[in-house]
């Protein structure tokens, strides 16, 4: 599964002139990823090894290590990283849900649960461990699959200065209708998001 974790050589002392209100806890639904500018959001194989000397604002991992109740990922990312003690690099503990289709041969994790069941319950399950924060979905096809049922309170995204072109994307939909979304911050929702970056030269 993968999870956030604290990018690495990170420079906090410079943000982004336009960023997020602090996030709040309250019982909400969040499809949350770091997300190269191309819309992936793992390397191939999942890999997160590209996810490193990025600027994080001042306070920013800490808000959700405070707001998560629990956290939903999938079966693939999970076995890709089974070692979910690194949740915003091991400051956030709690219970950790893995929905797959094949519970019974799922290799036992400390602080794991392995759901068998449909999204939608998964997501009952999930909030109800939350005890009343939030719960962080960590799967691109399982949030997919939420944003279908109206189950998506937030996509939270953090836009990394990065083209990966190749891996797992966000929100791979072919030949579905496209899904319009709200801006949550700013005074204008249906704002387009404005971000002007330069390649870095490369030896």
């Amino acid at each position: 599964m993968s999870t956030p974790e604290t990018p690495q050589s990170v420079d906090t002392t410079s943000t982004a002139s336009a960023d997020t209100e602090r996030q709040t806890a309250g019982g909400k639904v969040l499809w949350h990823f770091t997300m190269s500018l191309d819309g992936f959001v793992a390397g191939p194989n999942h890999a997160m090894d590209w996810m490193t000397g990025f600027s994080l604002r001042p306070g920013l991992v800490e808000e959700y290590v405070e707001t998560t109740g629990a956290v939903l990922g999938g079966r693939n990312g999970f076995d890709a990283h089974p070692d979910v003690s690194g949740i915003y690099g091991g400051a956030w503990q709690g219970p950790v849900f893995v929905l797959t289709h094949h519970p019974e041969d799922a290799p036992p994790a400390n602080g794991v649960t392995f759901l068998g069941c449909d999204v939608a319950e998964a997501v009952r399950i999930g909030l109800e461990a939350a005890g009343g924060k939030n719960l962080e979905v960590f799967s691109p096809t399982i949030g997919r699959q939420l944003l279908d049922l109206g189950l998506i309170d937030e996509i939270d995204l953090h836009i990394a200065p990065v083209l990966l072109g190749d891996g797992i994307r966000l929100f791979d939909n072919l030949g579905g209708a496209p899904v319009r979304l709200e801006l949550s911050n700013g005074d204008d929702p249906s704002a387009a998001v404005n971000v002007r970056y330069h390649p870095v030269a490369t030896r």
